[in-house]
């Protein structure tokens, strides 16, 4: 970006987040006028990204895709880093972003096309959501456990895809939009029960009033049945809780009963599937990189203690 600013300018803050892929800003700052040229994208690497971002203090004027908009405060909007783009702040401002990889959105540049420089607030159904959503999020970035601020920002990312939707022309009551709301209500609720090993497609299915042959339906544009879906997501988890400094305290089969694997033999055949080593293996790798020391057991005991080391 290339960024000027009034001579009486003298200080602004810049505090930054990471929500696993996705980067949580907030900047608060005096007047500055910011622009993003086809020169300066190609000479950067941070073309891949997009930032939805909330004006909570202050004015805005933005412009990208052909879009010059107004932005009050309370409202929203969203830029794409791979076009060139204009965001004037004359006053005293704060804002509060989420910057999103485009593989994380899902979205294509075209699709993205459709919703940047559009202010959202209160008076979008969509917007009206996300803005607090987004505010709270950020705010709370730095002390959100890893795991539940990665989850919490995949909602925001399908809040946008419900966004570029809408933005198609598409009915909300039965187009894809309406069908991801309901997704999304559905991947929160089963990451919120995954330590729950009786987490089935018809406890998910009875929890949102739908028949269970309704739920597949949803998940087949995702490519996936609902019971691979809960597993990828439990593996995720445990490979998450198996990368970190304090994982050697405990044991691998520990891990997966807490993200609701019943058999650690099962576990371990699963992740290896998905991962290409065993669990073990992962976690004293991670330890390793991190300086931590490995848990694996004496050599002449290590297939004794293997499974559950």
């Amino acid at each position: 970006m290339d960024i000027a600013v009034p001579e009486e300018v003298r200080s602004g803050t810049i505090r930054t987040a990471a929500l696993g892929r996705v980067q949580a800003v907030t900047v608060e700052s005096e007047p500055q006028v910011a622009r993003r040229t086809r020169r300066l994208i190609s000479c950067a690497d941070n073309e891949n990204y997009v930032v939805v971002k909330l004006l909570s203090r202050g004015g805005a004027r933005v412009e990208q895709d052909a879009r010059d908009s107004v932005v009050r405060p309370g409202q929203l909007f969203v830029y794409d880093m791979a076009r060139p783009i204009s965001l004037a702040l004359p006053e005293p401002f704060q804002t509060k972003s989420l910057v999103l990889p485009r593989t994380v959105l899902g979205l294509g540049e075209a699709d993205v096309a459709r919703i940047t420089a559009t202010p959202l607030g209160a008076e979008s159904a969509i917007g009206g959501l996300l803005s607090p959503f987004l505010s709270q999020l950020v705010d709370s970035a730095e002390s959100c456990p890893e795991p539940a601020g990665e989850l919490v920002a995949r909602n925001v990312v399908d809040l946008l895809t419900v966004l570029a939707d809408e933005r198609r022309g598409a009915d909300t009551l039965e187009s894809p939009s309406g069908s991801r709301v309901l997704l999304t209500r559905i991947r929160a609720f089963i990451d919120g029960n995954l330590s729950d090993p009786d987490l089935t497609p018809e406890v998910v299915a009875r929890a949102h009033h739908i028949s269970v042959r309704y739920l597949h339906k949803l998940f087949e544009g995702e490519g996936i049945t609902v019971s691979r879906w809960i597993q990828r997501r439990r593996l995720e988890e445990c490979r998450r809780a198996l990368a970190r400094r304090d994982a050697t305290r405990t044991t691998v089969a520990a891990v997966a009963h807490r993200w609701g694997f019943t058999s650690a033999s099962h576990f371990s055949r699963v992740f290896r599937a998905a991962y290409g080593q065993s669990p073990v293996d992962w976690r004293d790798s991670a330890a390793a990189a991190l300086g931590a020391p490995s848990a694996r057991p004496a050599e002449g005991n290590q297939g004794a203690h293997r499974e559950a080391a």
